[in-house]
């Protein structure tokens, strides 16, 4: 499994316009082989920011390293740019691959 998220500093008061930009934008991510899930993920709030992560779980770091170089990807990030009024900075790629994995069992449910 691999992880890839991106940290965002969101200006303070736009956090529902940044929301609205992930929950409206079609991300093509369905379509891609490898792709697990994805979530955007709000964090702790500062004086100038509230932190976000765009959080992506991929099969393994073949399957997002193609991703990325997709048309899907393309078109997923071709506006991206309009949107920087709304955070700090540029995002803060993580990739991460999975060393350990546990699974609820049946029994434990």
């Amino acid at each position: 499994m691999f992880i890839a998220m991106n940290r965002f500093k969101v200006v303070k008061g736009s956090e529902a316009d940044f929301e609205s930009v992930w929950r409206n934008r079609d991300s093509h991510l369905d379509d891609m082989p490898g792709f697990v899930e994805f979530h955007l993920l709000k964090g702790p709030e500062r004086d100038d920011h509230t932190l976000y992560s765009s959080h992506t779980v991929w099969k393994d770091r073949a399957a997002f390293e193609a991703w990325t170089r997709s048309e899907a990807f393309r078109q997923a990030h071709k506006n991206a740019g309009s949107n920087k009024p709304l955070y700090l900075g540029h995002p803060e790629f993580e990739g991460f691959e999975s060393v350990v994995d546990l699974k609820k069992t049946a029994a434990a449910a």
